[in-house]
């Protein structure tokens, strides 16, 4: 597929996908939808790739929906599109690729991340911003609920009690902040964004990768299991993993004293 509405690139072991609508605060609509999810489904056949960085284009990470796109546009006085009809057709499949992607993912937020955009970023396994950034839910502006995971992500990360009025007061919550609460990974100072995710995604990119795709899938099914059921879980990770060319290399790298070199596998 040839890209339009996103930016696409690998290089070392990182790929960097860009919302590219710049003059709509990369705000989504069914074509962008189309091209992240064809991107996303190269990144499981590319073993190459170690990580994916998500960010935007332009002064915003993502304003969410683009309410003028013909999937959800309508005129006062006629029948509303089905919301549930989008959401099942481009935010379930989005936000389920995300969680279940080969690789580890990290949102680099470079400006305002609202509605669905903040969602986007909370599906991600690491969140860096600037702190000029900021997230807000505005979905009860409009008469609507927190989409896109968000309504699954944000009470794991900042409790019931912060999350519930995020949600219904659409209060914007600047990126240090959330980075106090527990929203995100960290929020550094605007000068030093690039290179910040830069570091940290050449970090991860040379990491045992099965591992940390591992860890999120631990972590995001803990809250659903009793203990000895995750307990159980853990071990059958670990069986897999202690079996992975990765582990041997840790160990040995270890044992011998020297840097690993692991390769993903």
């Amino acid at each position: 597929m040839n890209y339009s509405l996103i930016q696409f690139d690998v290089r070392d072991g990182v790929a960097r996908l860009t919302l590219n609508r710049p003059d709509k605060m990369n705000s989504f609509n069914a074509d962008m939808h189309a091209e992240v999810r064809d991107a996303l489904d190269s990144i499981q056949t590319n073993t190459a790739i170690r990580v994916l960085v998500i960010t935007g284009a332009g002064r915003g990470f993502c304003a969410g929906q683009d309410l003028a796109d013909a999937e959800v546009r309508f005129t006062p006085g006629d029948t509303p599109p089905d919301l549930g009809d989008v959401v099942e057709r481009h935010y379930k499949p989005l936000v389920m690729r995300l969680s279940q992607l080969r690789v580890p993912t990290i949102a680099a937020v470079n400006g305002i991340a609202a509605g669905a955009g903040a969602s986007l970023a909370l599906a991600c396994d690491m969140v860096v911003a600037t702190q000029s950034a900021s997230f807000v839910l505005p979905f009860a502006n409009i008469g609507l609920i927190p989409d896109t995971g968000c309504s699954w992500h944000l009470p794991q990360r900042i409790g019931q009690a912060r999350a519930m009025g995020l949600a219904l007061t659409g209060k914007k919550l600047p990126a240090a902040q959330a980075a106090e609460w527990g929203m995100i990974w960290e929020a550094v100072e605007d000068a030093a964004f690039a290179s910040s995710v830069d570091t940290l995604a050449a970090k991860l990119a040379t990491m045992p990768t099965k591992a940390l795709v591992r860890t999120r899938q631990a972590m995001q099914s803990a809250h659903t299991h009793m203990l000895d059921t995750h307990l159980s879980a853990e071990g059958e990770m670990m069986r897999e993993l202690g079996h992975s060319a990765d582990y041997v290399e840790g160990v040995s790298a270890f044992l011998e004293k020297r840097a690993p070199k692991f390769t993903g596998t």
